[in-house]
């Protein structure tokens, strides 16, 4: 998602965070300013769903697994991983559409709304419980970004 070099995991989290942000940012400029043309939305659109199945995937492989028990927040975990799968049934409908529509639009904004409400949480309570915890984060972030490398074909 990003070349830049992390120094923990919350920050390369961070990161993913705010390139997908950029890209709906993009996807709804494009929207508004041409609703009727595809543009680059399908193209968007299916880079946003890619990038956040692989998000989704390290944080649920690894960075979740190694915060249950470490900051005592099992609920909070719980949750996040609730809202991945929202995030996921939304994903899976818009990689079922092949263009650039009011229903595409819809569900790329609906995603939207529900990725920013996630961040949230996970900045201002997952995060910050993780910095405050014994989690070796940049050892994790090593972990995270390998994985997600190789996700998505990159090499490590």
């Amino acid at each position: 998602m990003t070349e830049l070099a992390m120094k923990d995991a919350c920050e390369l989290l961070d990161a993913d965070h705010i390139a997908v942000k950029h890209l709906f940012v993009e996807y709804a400029r494009q929207a508004m300013a041409a609703p009727k043309e595809q543009g680059d939305r399908p193209v968007l659109a299916q880079r946003i769903c890619q990038e956040l199945t692989v998000h989704a995937q390290i944080e649920e492989e690894i960075f979740y697994p190694a915060l249950r028990g470490a900051i005592g927040a099992d609920d909070l975990l719980d949750e996040a991983v609730a809202e991945h799968q929202q995030a996921k049934d939304l994903i899976a409908r818009i990689q079922g559409l092949q263009a650039a529509d009011p229903t595409m639009d819809d569900l790329v904004s609906e995603l939207a709304r529900v990725i920013e409400h996630h961040v949230k949480e996970e900045r201002e309570d997952l995060f910050t419980k993780a910095r405050a915890s014994s989690v070796d984060l940049v050892a994790l972030g090593e972990r995270l970004k390998a994985r997600q490398e190789e996700l998505m074909g990159q090499p490590a």
